[in-house]
């Protein structure tokens, strides 16, 4: 199986929060059959509008500790005081059927996945056309998932720390237009996979 592995892809898409990293993995899974989501495990309650299994799945800080120490993780980090970690085991299983890999993780997951022994990964830092977007996006995205003001501050109080990483990706793309930005990341992964072949 590992053979097979060889000429998979792991696509790594990370963002500052609000800047439209989840909207444009969904929309990369509706568009191609051959991509799988990578779904992290996480510590911290669900949203109104999430599901457990389908989004993240939810568990408690003890399980995902257990799961720590058993070294069931590809990448694990903790964010905004929550942990979230990719399972090894479910990362193996889609790339031994054939499947690329798509993680939708912070910077610093998608650091231990470079650091890692998988051969072919293809890394994006999406960024805002502007700060001032993101807050803009993280309010209506509260109107959705239950957030509050304190935790819209958190977040933006992060957004220079996750900015400051955008020089370890691949490519750096502004979501400015969401159709243009998916149509340039999906040339991007195009270009790379037949550079593998």
């Amino acid at each position: 199986m590992a053979s097979q592995r060889t000429n998979r892809l792991l696509i790594i898409i990370s963002s500052p929060s609000g800047a439209g990293k989840t909207t444009i993995c969904k929309r990369l899974l509706d568009q191609n059959n051959g991509i799988c989501v990578s779904i992290s495990d996480t510590t911290r309650p669900p949203r109104n509008n999430e599901i457990n299994g389908h989004d993240y799945n939810f568990i408690s800080e003890d399980e995902f500790k257990r799961k720590i120490i058993n070294d069931e993780y590809l990448e694990f980090a903790k964010v905004f005081g929550n942990y979230y970690g990719s399972l090894r085991e479910n990362v193996n299983c889609m790339l031994d059927a054939g499947n690329d890999v798509l993680f939708d993780i912070d910077w610093q997951g998608a650091k231990q996945l470079r650091k890692s022994s998988y051969s072919n990964m293809l890394t994006f830092f999406i960024i805002p056309p502007s700060k001032d977007v993101i807050y803009e996006r993280l309010k209506q995205r509260a109107k959705m998932s239950g957030d509050d003001e304190k935790a819209i501050n958190k977040r933006m109080s992060m957004y220079e720390t996750e900015m400051s990483h955008k020089q370890d990706y691949d490519h750096v793309v502004i979501n400015e237009d969401i159709d243009k930005c998916i149509t340039e990341i999906k040339e991007l992964i195009t270009q790379k996979k037949l550079s593998i072949i």
